[in-house]
C-alpha cells in the first residue's frame, strides 16, 4: 500500500479568529487517526475547541508544542495517509517525465500548474482561497450524512463551504453538483498532471516524486501558507499563553504571585474595554412584584423535574417576558452602525454564565419561537456545556440581546456592561420578600429588581422605560393558569 504525507494546518474556526493556542495533543506520532476524530485541543479567545481530522491516516510529526500560540493557516503537524491509485499513477508518470523531459522543465512548469488547477479536486484556485477551509460545524454535518466535502461547491467568501451549502446538498438527496469533480486517472496520467491531496487539510504532499520535482524546478502546488487569511482586523500584539501560576513566596520577602492572562480572559478584557469606550452607557431600574411567579413555579417545578429531568428556573419565565417585550419594542434588538441603526429580526438571547475564571455568553437562537419549557431546556443545556467546557464557537455567536441572572448569587442591584455590540443588557436580581403597600394595606410580597444598561446612541429614556414597564407587566401577568408548554 502506497502512502503519502500531508501537512495539517490550523483551521479558521470562526471569521474573527486569527490565532489559537495548542492546549493538548490528543494523538501522538504513530497513532492511528480516524476521520473526524479529534487530534488536539485548542484554546481560542472565545471557547476551547477540538480540531478534528478529516482524513484517515497515521499521525506523523507534531510541529507545534503544547502551550504554543499559532496563527490560522500555519502548519501544526504532518500525517501519513493512503495514496490513491490516481496519486500512484501520477507519481510514476512524473518520474518518467523527469528522466525524458529534463531539458523542458522550465517551459512545462506553467502548463502543469494550470492543469493541476483544472483537474485536481482540491487544487488551489486563486479566486477561491477559502475553498479547503472547513468549519467544525460543516465537518460534523458532513460526517453525520456521509458526504464528501470535495464534491460540494462552496458559496461562501473565497469559495468556502458553508453550512447552508451542506444542507442544500442534503436536501437534494446527498448528491453535490460541483464543478470541481475529479477526472479519471487515465486522463490525469496522460496529461502529466500533478494531483493534489484529496485531504481537506490542504497542505503540500511530501511524496518522493514531488520532492524530485522540486529539486528539478518543476511546478509544485502552492502551500496554504501563501494563501491570505481573512481576519477581523483586530489583532493581539502577543497572544496569551496557557495559564501558569507562580507560587507565592517564590522570592525572598515576596507577598504576591502572578497569573498569566488566558485567551478567554484577554478577550473579556478587550471586549469590556471596547464596550465602555465606544458605547455611552445609561442605566435604569424597575421593581417587579413576582409573587404570582413564585407561586406558579412552586406549583410546577416538581412535575417539570420528573418529566424533563431538569430544573424549572425563574430565568426561563424572565426570558419569555423579555422576548415578548422585545417583540413590542424591536429597537431594543438592534446594533449601532455609525450612519444607521441595524434592527435584528431574529431574537437571539445571550445568556451570561459565570465559571470559576471567566464569564461566557452562549446564545439561545430564535428565542421568540420557544415556549417556557423550551427556554428552560436551552438554559440548562448551555449552562451545563459552559461549565463543562464543551461549548462550540457556534454557541457563542449571533446574540442580539443579553440577559443575566445576577440574582442567582444574591445580588439585589447591579450596573452591567453591555455585551458589545448589542444595544442593551438586562439583569434579573434576587427575589426578596418585602412589605409592600397595596390598597393602603401592608402586605408581604416577593419583589425583584430589573436593571437595564442601554446604549444611549440608540435608546433614550422614554423607549427604555416603556420596555422595562412591558417586561414588568409580563412578569406580573403570570398566574396559576399559565402554561409552560
Amino acid at each position: 500500500m502506497s502512502m503519502k504525507w500531508i501537512e495539517v494546518i490550523m483551521p479558521q474556526l470562526a471569521e474573527s479568529l486569527v490565532s489559537a493556542t495548542i492546549a493538548k495533543w490528543l494523538k501522538k506520532p504513530g497513532d492511528q487517526v480516524e476521520q473526524y476524530e479529534p487530534i488536539c485541543e485548542v484554546i481560542t479567545d472565545k471557547v476551547n475547541a477540538e480540531i478534528p481530522s478529516t482524513v484517515d491516516g497515521i499521525m506523523g510529526d507534531l510541529l507545534v508544542e503544547e502551550g504554543t500560540t499559532i496563527a490560522v493557516g500555519e502548519v501544526i503537524c504532518r500525517m501519513q495517509v493512503e495514496a490513491s491509485e490516481q496519486d500512484v499513477a501520477t507519481q510514476e508518470m512524473q518520474a518518467s517525465q523527469d528522466l525524458h523531459q529534463e531539458p523542458a522543465r522550465e517551459q512545462q512548469a506553467p502548463v502543469q500548474s494550470a492543469s493541476t488547477n483544472a483537474g485536481g479536486a482540491i487544487a488551489h484556485d486563486p479566486n477561491q482561497p477559502m475553498r479547503n477551509r472547513y468549519s467544525p460545524a460543516v465537518q460534523t454535518l458532513a460526517a453525520e450524512h456521509g458526504l464528501n466535502l470535495q464534491s460540494i461547491q462552496g458559496t461562501g467568501t473565497g469559495g468556502r463551504i458553508t453550512r447552508k451549502d451542506v444542507l442544500a446538498v442534503i436536501a437534494q438527496g446527498g448528491q453535490g453538483a460541483s464543478s470541481l469533480a475529479t477526472p479519471s486517472t487515465g486522463q490525469n496520467a496522460s496529461a502529466g498532471v500533478s494531483a493534489a491531496s484529496p485531504s481537506p487539510f490542504s497542505g503540500l504532499n511530501r511524496n518522493d516524486a514531488q520532492v524530485s520535482n522540486a529539486a528539478s524546478g518543476a511546478a509544485v502546488p502552492a502551500a496554504d501558507a501563501g494563501i491570505p487569511v481573512r481576519h477581523s482586523g483586530i489583532h493581539l500584539t502577543e497572544s496569551p499563553k496557557i495559564p501558569q501560576i507562580e507560587v507565592e513566596g517564590g522570592g525572598q520577602g515576596r507577598s504576591e504571585y502572578f497569573i498569566d492572562v488566558t485567551p478567554v480572559r484577554n478577550a473579556i478584557a478587550r471586549n469590556m474595554r471596547q464596550s465602555v469606550s465606544e458605547i455611552p452607557h445609561a442605566w435604569t431600574m424597575i421593581e417587579v412584584d413576582v409573587t404570582n411567579l413564585v407561586m406558579l413555579r412552586n406549583k410546577l417545578k416538581d412535575e417539570f423535574k420528573r418529566k424533563e429531568g431538569i430544573n424549572l428556573t425563574y430565568l426561563s419565565f424572565m426570558m419569555k417576558g423579555v422576548v415578548n417585550a422585545i417583540k413590542d419594542y424591536p429597537i431594543m434588538n438592534s446594533v449601532w452602525a455609525v450612519d444607521k441603526i441595524i434592527v435584528k429580526r431574529d431574537i437571539n438571547l445571550s445568556m451570561a454564565v459565570g465559571t470559576e475564571d471567566s464569564v461566557l455568553t452562549p446564545v439561545i437562537k430564535h428565542a421568540d419561537q420557544r415556549n417556557i419549557a423550551g427556554l428552560a431546556r436551552e438554559i440548562d443545556d448551555l449552562a451545563r456545556k459552559t461549565r463543562e467546557g464543551t461549548l462550540k464557537l457556534d454557541h457563542m455567536q449571533g446574540g442580539t440581546f443579553t440577559v443575566n441572572n445576577t440574582g442567582s448569587f444574591g445580588s439585589i442591584l447591579s450596573q452591567p456592561i453591555i455585551n458589545y455590540p448589542q444595544a442593551a443588557i438586562l439583569t434579573f436580581e434576587s427575589i426578596v420578600k418585602k412589605p409592600v403597600v397595596i390598597n393602603d394595606m401592608i402586605a408581604v410580597r416577593s419583589m425583584a429588581n430589573l436593571c437595564l444598561s442601554l446604549d444611549h446612541r440608540i435608546l433614550d429614556g422614554v423607549i427604555s422605560g416603556r420596555f422595562l414597564q412591558r417586561v414588568k407587566e409580563n412578569l406580573e401577568g403570570y398566574n396559576m393558569e399559565t402554561k409552560v408548554y
